[in-house]
């Protein structure tokens, strides 16, 4: 881990894109300034602990379910040509 000291108004570049600045300091808080590319998603990291563990929950399908999307799509198939009949 790279440890810098900074102080208010500073900043870090991360490559060439992202700029991170020191705000505030206030007692036991830093308020981080940050600028990136909207392609590169910037989160606090509970945030993004959370994400994660939705993304792996999602991959955690059951045939079951799957069926049950695949009578789903079975049905709207069904009713568009029968739509399109009319």
């Amino acid at each position: 881990m790279l440890v810098l000291s900074r102080k208010p108004n500073e900043s870090i570049m991360i490559g060439n894109d992202v700029e991170v600045k020191i705000v505030e300091v206030k007692g036991d808080y830093v308020k981080l300034g940050i600028t990136a590319p909207k392609a590169i998603p910037v989160h606090r990291k509970e945030i993004y602990e959370a994400i994660q563990r939705e993304n792996i929950q999602a991959t955690k399908t059951s045939i079951t379910d799957l069926a049950q999307l695949d009578d789903i799509f079975k049905k709207k198939e069904i009713k568009h040509k029968d739509n399109n009949k009319k």
